[in-house]
């Protein structure tokens, strides 16, 4: 930005020397901006791209009052140092631009790693739905085996006691017998 200052005077003036010179100006402020971002990150590299602007641009101003005579493209004083501080700011907004789009492009990746992120845990959320579902299904079957197990166990048991039961009574009722005819020879 600051060796832009010491460019032909002429420059601002229109024609197509003046734009292909502003355009590789503005490319090379871009790429700095650029770098500025991959290198040092958008805080740190706002911070030293801003830091550079009010440099360049106060340092511009001291020149642009000095040297009048080289700088001055008017007659007014005023309207160079506005001039070249217009400069400079131009130049490093599209500085700040270049680290706008590297962020960007920066921010868009991460994007497409985090969907794809999303997807595979989305994906890895249905298998264990599924996975859960079944063991819910497994354990419905054992649960329902094992009470129709126990149901059937359970009137097997009843009919073992009913059984038992039943010979008890008969065993009491021929004990009782007996012991009658016991009672009857004995006497």
């Amino acid at each position: 930005m600051f060796f832009s200052n010491f460019l032909n005077t002429n420059l601002f003036k229109s024609g197509f020397q003046t734009f292909a010179v502003w355009f590789v100006l503005s490319i090379f402020a871009f790429s700095c901006g650029w770098l500025i971002d991959r290198t040092l990150d958008w805080v740190h590299g706002g911070k030293v791209l801003f830091s550079a602007i009010v440099a360049t641009t106060a340092i511009s101003v001291i020149f642009t009052t000095f040297f009048d005579n080289y700088f001055g493209m008017s007659d007014l004083m005023y309207e160079d140092i506005i001039l070249y501080t217009l400069r400079n700011v131009t130049l490093g907004a599209i500085g700040f631009f270049g680290m706008a789009v590297s962020q960007v492009m920066i921010l868009q990746q991460e994007k497409v790693e985090f969907s794809d992120k999303v997807k595979y845990y989305e994906k890895q959320t249905e298998l264990v739905k599924k996975e859960a579902d079944l063991l819910l299904r497994e354990a419905k079957n054992k649960s329902e085996s094992l009470l129709m197990e126990t149901k059937i166990r359970n009137e097997e048991l009843k009919r073992t006691q009913e059984n038992l039961e039943e010979k008890l009574k008969e065993l009491i009722k021929t004990e009782i017998e007996l012991l009658k005819k016991y009672e009857n020879n004995d006497v």
